[in-house]
């Protein structure tokens, strides 16, 4: 049975897409089959016709992702744990290759690479029972992968404090800390989530899919390389009707 649920939702607008890891009974945890079902779902989702955002979400209420499969790592090899550690990163990948944004729906537990996944998704909504933590060290090995986008998430010093202690934190503080845009009582987690998704679907898809993948290049290049970037973009927007069909009902909205 798939543990990979996904559903989408026709708007005039577009197709938004709802990406469920169904192991609730074990927080969600990724081992490596859910690991390389979750990536074959992106993967797939880079080709869905008229999409324009995924929501990813975790079933039974309990957790985001609580971590990865602590029960297979504890048996991995050298050899296993590379494969295993790079599957977990080519879930990220996928997700952060997608060429529209994804949220995460962040409520209870997001642990280890299940933050590490929550990272490398454009967005994070936390309800106020979400806790946060990395706490690989604790179990005898460094955070890899996706924590490497921490710091620019949450700084240097924040990002050495918990990926060094495993200390675990809560809404309030990875609000404060920025690495979650917005914390809301659980029942308004998915209202929030909707009007993000609202004004996502105002903006003009292609235009989204450049500024997408311009952030992606901005945090991985210098500044020079990201403005050089940035010119590229703005250069290949104009290769469709996207900005100039745009730009002439805003100035024809405001002639009324």
């Amino acid at each position: 049975m798939a543990q990979i649920v996904t559903s989408f939702e026709e708007r005039a607008e577009g197709r938004v897409a709802r990406v469920v890891i169904d192991n609730a009974a074990k927080l969600n945890v990724l081992n490596s089959a859910l690991s390389a079902e979750l990536e074959a779902a992106f993967r797939g989702l880079a080709g869905a016709a008229g999409l324009r955002a995924v929501v990813l979400a975790g079933a039974g209420g309990r957790a985001l992702i609580g971590g990865a499969d602590i029960r297979e790592m504890a048996g991995l090899t050298p050899v296993t744990a590379r494969a295993f550690i790079t599957q977990l990163h080519n879930v990220c990948g996928a997700i952060r290759a997608l060429p529209v944004p994804v949220i995460a729906r962040m409520q209870g537990y997001c642990l280890g690479g299940g933050l590490e996944v929550a990272a490398a998704c454009d967005m994070r909504i936390a309800s106020e029972d979400a806790v946060m933590g990395m706490p690989e060290v604790r179990v005898g090995i460094p955070s890899v992968i996706e924590a490497a986008l921490l710091p620019q998430l949450i700084g240097w010093g924040r990002t050495r404090r918990i990926l060094m202690t495993g200390e675990t934190f809560d809404a309030q503080k990875a609000l404060a800390w920025g690495m979650v845009e917005e914390v809301v009582p659980v029942a308004e987690l998915d209202g929030a989530i909707g009007r993000v998704l609202d004004d996502l679907l105002a903006g003009a898809p292609h235009a989204l899919a450049l500024q997408k993948r311009l952030i992606g290049e901005w945090e991985e290049r210098g500044m020079a390389g990201a403005i050089a970037a940035g010119i590229d973009a703005f250069a290949e927007a104009w290769t469709t009707p996207e900005p100039g069909a745009r730009m002439r009902h805003f100035l024809e909205s405001k002639r009324k």
